[in-house]
């Protein structure tokens, strides 16, 4: 509260009375926006300082006054300081809490600042930490998926499009896809972190400030690459917020993807895999039941990221230059997608490095479906047979199998002759699962050995990756 018991505003001066009841409950933020009270207290240091370097604070005042934001953050740490319900959103409450232990002096913090860059260096400073952990969650989901690779990398699997049998493929070469993919996460997730580090603090409400600060001096102290150049733009911005909402929807959809294998990896139709109980639960009625409902909650989970990215693009249509009070709306989605984030990928880092691969089913299932027909096809192509030939004369002996109730490697030299003289006895060389894997050795194939140099090329990418995270 401030003197005379009013609710403590940050603005008021022009107004002869306060704010009805149902606009003070629609403009009130701190419920959520309170998390961003470290890097609040982070910027008003930084900005102290700026103010000490322009003669505005003397010494001692900015002795004081860092002295009462650190015992501030303790207390925020702690719990002893808290936002009330009058409080309107984090600034207010931290203006609050400095005023309470510098009285007037507290006051001097708010020259050449106004809550619309501090809010937008806020959000920027609380992504920037954010993204490293996620980053450090995707890590570890990578890893547990490379060393599953590792130990599958000459298990044989069906490889479907379409969700029916197209080729046999490893299961390690499998796995490694879906690392690939979070591997380009990751990479746009940094490459963000290079668009996100500009430092919007300095400029005011829209037009900087006529204070001698220095914004650039705020940017390096904050670990930014630079102060904004444009204050209008720096105040405005939410490109930064909208475009990691799409990384982390893009993540939430590859996490969907894993997720959607695995349910079906795991059920009785599948059994590729057994998952174990800790990321495993029953059902209240069926005592047999072992459900994914880590893969279907990550699946799930996805359209929550989505819809934060589909909400902030719509905040975000048509506003016009500089701040408009719709920008409130930029951080609940915000918050939501890392949390979401945080919460899901250890689980489904869990699942897989824990989940036991059925290798006698797969390997029996692999040639299911006549999945070796491609294979044939190439030989009669190394043959000097035109691929169109040589596919239609596969897809004559696919028929043939199908009305005869065999097996390709089930028909005699006999039969494969009467279906085309194309094929010939040293045709059945092929019709096998292990040699089909290893005839795939060009660069990106499924071949044991190209899984093996994908490992190695991924354990460097992954390594740099966390480094990165860990701040390195």
């Amino acid at each position: 509260m401030s003197d005379g018991g009013k609710p403590m505003r940050l603005w008021g001066g022009r107004f002869e009375g306060g704010p009805a009841d149902a606009l003070t409950r629609l403009s009130v933020s701190v419920q959520f926006d309170w998390r961003l009270a470290p890097y609040d207290l982070l910027a008003s240091r930084a900005h102290a300082r700026v103010l000490h370097r322009a003669g505005l604070l003397e010494d001692d005042e900015l002795n004081r006054m860092i002295g009462a934001l650190d015992d501030l953050e303790h207390a925020c740490v702690s719990g002893e300081f808290r936002p009330t319900v009058a409080d309107e959103d984090v600034h207010t409450a931290l203006e609050r809490g400095l005023l309470e232990r510098l009285g007037a002096l507290g006051g001097k913090l708010r020259a050449g600042r106004s809550r619309n860059d501090q809010v937008a260096t806020d959000l920027r400073l609380y992504l920037r930490d954010h993204v490293r952990h996620i980053v450090s969650r995707l890590v570890e989901l990578e890893t547990a998926l490379m060393s599953q690779a590792e130990q599958h990398a000459e298990t044989a699997a069906p490889g479907m499009t379409h969700l029916q049998h197209a080729q046999p493929v490893s299961f390690g070469h499998q796995l490694l896809a879906h690392v690939h993919a979070f591997a380009r996460d990751i990479d746009r997730l940094r490459d963000w972190d290079r668009r996100a580090a500009v430092s919007p603090l300095g400029s005011g409400a829209l037009a900087g400030s006529s204070l001698p600060l220095d914004p650039q001096a705020v940017a390096e102290e904050l670990g930014f690459g630079s102060a904004a150049p444009n204050s209008m733009d720096a105040v405005a911005d939410r490109d930064f917020a909208a475009e990691f909402l799409f990384c982390a929807a893009l993540v939430g959809v590859h996490l969907s993807r894993l997720g959607e294998e695995v349910v079906l990896w795991a059920s009785q139709e599948f059994r590729w895999i057994e998952m174990d109980d800790a990321y495993s639960t029953g059902s209240s009625i069926m005592p047999q039941k072992k459900n994914p409902d880590v893969a279907e909650l990550a699946r799930g989970k996805s359209g929550r990221l989505i819809g934060s990215l589909t909400t902030l693009l719509t905040v975000l249509k048509g506003l016009p230059l500089t701040y408009n009070r719709d920008l409130q709306e930029d951080k609940e989605p915000v918050f939501d997608s890392v949390d979401t984030l945080l919460l899901v990928l250890p689980a489904v880092a869990g699942l897989v490095a824990t989940m036991r691969v059925n290798t006698a089913r797969l390997a029996a299932s692999a040639p299911d479906g006549f999945a070796l027909a491609t294979d044939l096809a190439e030989l009669l192509v190394r043959k000097g047979v035109p691929f169109r030939d040589a596919h239609e004369a596969v897809g004559h002996l696919v028929v043939w199998c199908q009305v005869h109730d065999k097996t390709l490697d089930e028909i005699t030299d006999e039969e494969l002759a009467k279906v085309s003289p194309h094929f010939t006895p040293d045709s059945r060389d092929v019709l096998n699962v292990p040699g089909a894997l290893a005839a795939r050795k060009a660069h990106g194939g499924t071949a044991p050995d190209r899984v093996r140099d994908q490992l190695v090329a991924l354990r460097e990418i992954v390594d740099a990756q966390a480094s990165w995270a860990a701040g390195a």
